[in-house]
């Protein structure tokens, strides 16, 4: 027993010197004691050694991908940042842009009482152009207005933002509701300190178009225009898919965003023919020159 304790008492002590050597910038380690016999450890290369051309391609390939993902990391929480500016800074100039833009609605609203505009749907027409920073802003802007209940609803089952966008924990969303495994009364739910209401997206069906085209999803718009003063729904790109036509025709209006410097002028022609220009309520132009108006702007 006492070898044993003796055995284990040494080989503590070493492990002490080698850490203690670490810290210190030892160039060498001393052996490790093993059971049978004493085995050198190899040697450690010192911090100025020349790698073999596979470890230096192995570090390199590390080092890029460890730099990607940091900027990665960094430029999705700017473009979460960025969709919910309204909300982080609702005295920017970005939010009172989508007040005025609010206030158009309002009155084009105040103007046609026959025709109430309960339920705006937001798109685009090709994916990054910033259709959901516009419809969070929107509904944000809206639900500020005391008194005004506001829902936004994520409509995009194919590559939804809005919950990541608000920081949202999702049990059942959208296709849960249409699929009847959810009501919407389960699947709302309001954003931290704000009165804003949001149904988002949790499970992407095999069938989104389908689900979209449904009765439930009539059924289901129909019941939340008739629970809230407005309902702003964020549909999917318009060209290549079905899916922002049926849903617009569902709504009472539409708002289309274009992004400066990048949305091709026919891409955005040929959207808005498929939508029905008639049908659009007013245009936001994202990342616009800031010496134009600001960032963010809109138009008729």
């Amino acid at each position: 027993m006492g070898k044993v304790y003796d055995a284990l008492r040494r080989a503590e002590e070493q492990r002490a010197r080698r850490i203690q050597e670490a810290v210190s910038g030892s160039a060498s380690l001393p052996a490790v004691e093993a059971p049978a016999a004493s085995r050198p450890a190899p040697p450690r290369r010192s911090a100025g050694a020349e790698l073999a051309p596979h470890q230096r391609e192995k570090r390199s390939l590390l080092g890029r991908l460890l730099g990607r993902r940091g900027r990665a990391a960094t430029e999705d929480t700017g473009a979460l940042n960025k969709r919910r500016i309204a909300l982080l800074q609702p005295e920017s100039q970005v939010a009172e842009q989508f007040r005025s833009l609010r206030a158009r609605i309002d009155s084009i609203a105040a103007a046609h009482p026959e025709h109430p505009l309960r339920t705006i749907a937001v798109t685009s027409a090709l994916q990054g152009d910033g259709k959901t920073m516009a419809a969070v802003s929107l509904a944000a802007v809206t639900s500020m207005n005391v008194g005004r209940r506001v829902l936004l609803v994520d409509c995009d089952l194919r590559k939804p933002n809005v919950a990541q966008s608000l920081g949202l924990r999702v049990d059942a969303g959208l296709a849960e509701v249409l699929n009847g495994a959810a009501t919407a009364e389960e699947a709302i739910q309001k954003v931290d300190g704000t009165t804003l209401d949001v149904l988002p997206v949790r499970g992407l069906p095999s069938n989104p178009s389908e689900l979209l085209a449904s009765q439930q999803m009539r059924d289901l718009i129909a019941h939340v225009a008739g629970r809230y003063d407005r309902v702003i729904l964020d549909l999917p790109p318009t060209l290549g898919l079905p899916d922002a036509k049926t849903v617009s025709e569902l709504c009472d209006g539409l708002v289309f965003v274009v992004r400066a410097e990048k949305t091709p002028r026919e891409d955005a022609n040929a959207a808005i023919e498929v939508l029905d220009r008639r049908r659009i309520l007013g245009l936001v132009l994202n990342d616009a020159d800031e010496n134009e108006g600001g960032r963010y702007g809109y138009g008729a």
